[in-house]
């Protein structure tokens, strides 16, 4: 097995953080090769691999990791500690409904999955206590990210890195979509009849007072670059998922 290829966060706390990319892993197919989610129809063992590998690589303990089943809402959970078993070595675990997990227990991670939506993970620089968000459309309108940003307590001293996302060069929407977002975060996060959406999570940040400076993104797009990410708008089903995690220290 290749060892995962992981974009590295500079985190600016007492946490670690990265997003993975597709390369690595042993999946294969339309999942090859590093795909982490469970849900995609993937061989359960070669996912089970993919996610031993990545702990493997990053010197955490699979018991620690936490996941949520994501739906598209704002609900953002906390992370339980200990979980009766290492759930995220079984592809099969129920996590409960959420899109957003946070954490203040050092090693406890948690996750979160994207193929077009963003990973957005957020850490406060001052204490451990981190949170993982997945942010598409319907997040980013029903304000996940200010939700998440209020469980931190503090804008001021939290840092934040979007992921991977679909790019405004190929996420064109239709008229009333692009409405909401116009109004919503501003004229800016519109590009012809597309959206940007790191734009607009970036927007959302800084209405809510996280500093310019203290917003890392990571300029890529999902569909636009095949050997690196997966993309649902590209590919359709069956395509894998990559992933962001963070944890404190």
């Amino acid at each position: 097995m290749a060892d995962p290829e992981l974009v590295v966060v500079p985190v600016d706390g007492p946490a670690g953080a990265v997003f993975t990319t597709r390369i690595g892993g042993v999946s294969i197919g339309p999942y090859a090769q590093m795909n982490l989610g469970a849900h995609v129809a993937d061989d359960p063992d070669s996912v089970r691999a993919n996610r031993g590998a990545l702990c493997a690589r990053l010197g955490i303990d699979p018991a620690r990791v936490q996941l949520g089943s994501q739906v598209h809402g704002v609900h953002i959970g906390a992370a339980i500690d200990p979980l009766p078993e290492s759930a995220f070595l079984a592809p099969d675990s129920a996590w409960p409904d959420r899109d957003g997990i946070w954490s203040q227990t050092p090693g406890v991670a948690v996750g979160v999955f994207g193929a077009d939506c963003l990973p957005v993970l957020l850490w406060r620089r001052d204490r451990p206590k981190v949170a993982a968000v997945h942010v598409g459309w319907k997040g980013l309108i029903g304000g996940i990210l200010e939700a998440a940003v209020a469980i931190l307590d503090a804008p001021g001293r939290t840092g934040v890195a979007i992921g991977p996302g679909i790019g405004p060069c190929c996420y064109e929407v239709g008229d009333e979509l692009q409405d909401q977002f116009s109004r919503r975060f501003g004229d800016h996060v519109i590009a012809g009849r597309a959206v940007n959406l790191a734009a607009a999570a970036q927007s959302a940040l800084r209405t809510v007072g996280i500093p310019e400076d203290a917003i890392w993104a990571l300029e890529t797009c999902t569909s636009c670059d095949v050997h690196r990410w997966f993309s649902y708008r590209r590919d359709g089903a069956p395509t894998g998922r990559q992933m962001g995690l963070i944890w404190p220290v």
